[in-house]
Parts: structure tokens; sequence; C-alpha cells
């Protein structure tokens, strides 16, 4: 793996601090919540910072440009959503801490967070957003599939410091390997969420003004 270009890009200095997973956590965390106003933004790490705000493509670009900062592979995982149900997809950073898998999350909502390194694999790890992963109007569960691990360097260093919307990584990572959650007949046999989990559910960090 090629070593992260910080003399090209000082300011992501700002990264040498950022040491450990829960540390990237907190600061993705604390970027306010970009709610793409004037439609899709899709902002590189350096506009993230400049901005000050991300999505949840956008923070995990981010958190996984600070992985590859501390010598760790910049990996995503795409969380794809059953279509025409009114869902939209999320996108985390992967990290791994021994032989064990993590995530960090940047999302508006109560749920579909951080995930501590406790998963042996990543397909576990992407099961545990499942029950999380709900429509608030009526609490159908509708996640379905998740990415093989989706490496950033694959495509080159463009996506750091880019200042056009990196429609082509989020296009890459779309139509990236992906593999289905549910057999067949699964999908009538699912509990919707009930009142007290959506009710927990629509708790938001960031007020969209």
């Amino acid at each position: 793996m090629r070593p992260f270009p910080i003399s090209q890009y000082p300011e992501f200095t700002v990264f040498k601090k950022l040491n450990s997973p829960a540390k990237v956590q907190d600061f993705i965390s604390a970027l306010g919540m970009n709610f793409e106003k004037n439609g899709d933004t899709y902002r590189s790490p350096r506009m993230v910072l400049k901005a000050g705000e991300a999505h949840c493509a956008e923070g995990a670009m981010l958190a996984a440009a600070i992985f590859w900062y501390h010598g760790e592979p910049p990996l995503l995982l795409d969380l794809k959503v059953a279509e025409n149900k009114g869902d939209v997809d999320h996108v985390v950073a992967l990290f791994k801490e021994g032989r064990r898998w993590g995530a960090v999350s940047k999302t508006n909502h109560a749920v579909l967070r951080y995930r501590d390194p406790v998963y042996k694999t990543v397909r576990e790890l992407a099961l545990s957003y499942f029950n999380e992963y709900f429509l608030l109007k009526n609490g159908l569960k509708t996640l379905r599939s998740y990415s093989a691990p989706f490496n950033l360097l694959r495509h080159g260093e463009a996506w750091l410091v880019a200042t056009e919307k990196l429609q082509w990584v989020v296009d890459a990572l779309d139509g990236s390997r992906h593999f289905p959650i549910l057999e067949k007949g699964m999908v009538r046999r699912l509990r919707p969420a009930d009142s007290v989990e959506i009710q927990a559910g629509g708790i938001t960090q960031w007020v969209k003004k």
C-alpha cells in the first residue's frame, strides 16, 4: 500500500491526533450534517474539512482517509436497501483491530452509528445494522445487501482533494460486488420495528434549518 501523501496536502495534518477509531468517530460525529440543500454534493475529504459538514458517504470517505494516513487501507462498506420503498443506502468506513472488524459512521439519527471492532466478518458487521434499518413511517425493515470492502486506492488519489463532486466514486461503490442478506421468502416474514423502536429511530443529532 502506498503511503499517504501528507507532504502534498498539509491541511490533513489534523489527522495526526486522530490515532484511534474512537477518535476518528468523535471527529466525524462533531462535523455538521450536510443536508444537501442544493442537490447532491459528494465532497472529497479536503472539501469536507473546508465545509465543516458531511453526510454519510462524505463522512465515510473522510474517515477512510484518516485510516490511510495512519497506515491502514481506506475501505468503505455500502449498505444497500430495498428498491422502491422510500429508503436510502448508507455508507460506512471499515477498520480492523486484530482480526475483528468495526465501522465509523456519519449519520444524523440515533441508529446506524459506530460499530466497535468485535465482528469476525464483514457480513457479521453488516448484519448488525439490519434490525435498526427501517422506515420511520411504518417500521418496514429495508436493508437487503452489503458490499465487499471497497478500497478507495483502486481509484487513485483524486478522491482526497477533488473540488468537483465525487459521483464517480459513488457510482463505482454502488456498482461493486454486493452480497444479499435475505434468502428467498424471508422478506414476508420480517416483523416491522415497533413503536418504541420507531420513536428512538427518529431522534436526530442535527436539526435541518
